[in-house]
């Protein structure tokens, strides 16, 4: 090899296949290597608060609903239902704005990323709907936070499933099925609070609560995850985050605030009274056994 063609010669950028080890030379980084703090931390925080918005709301329109009767009860435990599956959608894609994989695009499927919302609406509302009609409190909190919390993890991994890169994406089994333990455990202990403390030191606590499992639930399912890299044939398809997922987390974002002022502005229901909150010192004493 002569001098000139020595000097003449650049490495073209490696790509990752069948499991190999290869790096990006001209940005120094391991193709393949993700990351989720692609803006900082302003996703985790947005995403946590996201999430503790939708679940304030959700276990506030629970309660409301306990202190109803007939449509009125149906109406307050569907939008419980909404605004936990809204929240849990929201907290996931926020936290997705800062997701990247180095050596290839991401980008979503539009339908099952509209499925996946669907899907956390539905599942938590079958938890909600049974906190709302249980006669038995302890079975209500433990069969609720059991569906509640599948829903949370069934939300989180069929908006993983509508994710579209240049390579194969596969999970760790037992972080997956960790993730889902700290799901059900966290939404049980949100709904016993709910159910069980009063005042609003019960309903930030439970908020918080159910936030942290949302949160912890996204990011240990995250750390399952591996992706190997393959060489890109053509565009990779679906709609990128900022055409689709930023303005559809803008929309649900919105729905949750405004949803969250008109229940905190809303008139207290004279129905609110001994009877429930026996029902609940009831569910207490049966819990605490």
């Amino acid at each position: 090899m002569s001098l000139s063609t020595e000097l003449s010669y650049c490495p073209a950028p490696a790509k990752l296949g069948g499991g190999g080890v290869a790096f990006d030379w001209t940005t120094m980084n391991q193709i393949g290597s993700m990351t989720e703090l692609g803006f900082g931390w302003i996703t985790p925080i947005l995403s946590y608060v996201m999430a503790c918005v939708g679940s304030a709301l959700g276990l506030r329109c629970t309660v409301r609903a306990l202190a109803a009767e007939g449509r009125a009860r149906r109406g307050w435990l569907i939008n419980g239902a909404m605004a936990i599956g809204t929240g849990i959608w929201t907290m996931h894609f926020i936290a997705m704005l800062g997701f990247g994989v180095t050596g290839t695009d991401v980008r979503y499927d539009v339908t099952l990323t509209v499925l996946s919302l669907i899907v956390a609406i539905a599942v938590v509302g079958i938890g909600v709907f049974a906190v709302g009609y249980l006669s038995s409190r302890t079975l209500a909190v433990l069969l609720g936070g059991l569906v509640s919390g599948i829903g949370v993890a069934a939300m989180h991994y069929l908006g993983m499933a509508a994710m579209r890169l240049s390579g194969s994406v596969s999970y760790d089994p037992v972080v997956v099925a960790l993730s889902v333990m700290i799901a059900i455990a966290a939404a049980t202990a949100a709904l016993w609070a709910t159910l069980t403390i009063r005042g609003p030191a019960a309903a930030v606590g439970a908020s918080l609560v159910m936030g942290v499992a949302v949160s912890a639930m996204h990011y240990t399912g995250m750390a399952a995850v591996e992706v190997d890299v393959h060489a890109a044939h053509g565009a990779t398809p679906g709609a990128t985050p900022m055409q689709f997922i930023f303005p559809l987390t803008v929309v649900l974002g919105s729905y949750l605030f405004l949803t969250s002022a008109f229940v905190a502005l809303s008139a207290r229901p004279p129905k609110i009274t001994d009877e429930v909150e026996k029902s609940s010192d009831q569910a207490g004493s049966q819990l605490a056994l």
